[in-house]
């Protein structure tokens, strides 16, 4: 059996988002056997008007990689991260668009057992909830260094930000905060995304957040110390 954890990232962050439609789970229920794996099936509706969640979970399948999952239309809009995210404005991640998630695998922490789609220890790495960065959408690319304020910006349509391939936001997380941007390769398909940190107050150039902070934001637990945790269910 696998365990589940409970986080909400920075103080429980409210949920937001509508239902998604009524096949935007279907290719992530396909993958899997919700017999044999404890991931979330999913159901739960979002609230109008709350905050969104994000969260990211790293992730010892084949290989490690971590993914980022902001929520968006009801759902968790998903990239796999080989490297995970940096601090350093200078890297630039591939991430790779994956199916939707369940709003409930935000907290999901445990092992998904052999022979189930994506087998292997998942750590809840980050969690906490984001907002589009209509400021820094709207000041094009000849911006220098900017510091995120306050300051009133327009709205942001972040579904249309994605379908246009480049979404501008700021995360509010328990290890990663300030302005980040999802920036779709040109001719490398749909799938195929660079995450990206912004020059702002909460850059770190040089540093290597994935070593300094390799553990879990629900539990304090590592990969191993999960990977060791059997369920008593």
């Amino acid at each position: 059996m696998t365990e589940q954890g409970n986080t909400s990232g920075a103080g429980e962050p409210a949920r937001g988002g509508a239902e998604p439609a009524a096949d935007a789970l279907a290719e992530y229920r396909s993958r899997r056997d919700f017999t044999h794996t404890a991931e979330p099936a999913g159901g739960r509706v979002g609230t109008a008007g709350e905050r969104l969640i994000f969260c990211i979970q790293k992730h010892a399948a084949s290989r490690l990689h971590y993914d980022f999952r902001l929520e968006l239309g009801g759902a968790l809009k998903s990239w796999a991260v080989p490297k995970g995210p940096s601090l350093d404005p200078h890297d630039k991640r591939l991430a790779v668009m994956v199916e939707d998630h369940p709003l409930e695998y935000a907290s999901f922490e445990g092992t998904i057992p052999a022979g189930e789609y994506g087998a292997g220890t998942v750590l809840l790495w980050d969690a906490g909830w984001w907002e589009p960065d209509a400021a820094w959408q709207a000041a094009g690319a000849n911006r220098g260094v900017r510091l995120h304020t306050e300051t009133a910006a327009p709205a942001l349509d972040a579904a249309a930000a994605i379908d246009r391939g480049e979404l501008k936001f700021i995360l509010h997380g328990k290890k990663l905060t300030g302005s980040w941007a999802l920036v779709r390769m040109k001719g490398r398909g749909p799938q195929n995304w660079l995450l990206l940190k912004h020059a702002d107050a909460a850059a770190l150039p040089g540093s290597d957040i994935e070593s300094d902070a390799p553990d879990s934001v629900a539990t304090g637990r590592s990969l191993d110390q999960i990977a060791a945790t059997k369920s008593d269910a």
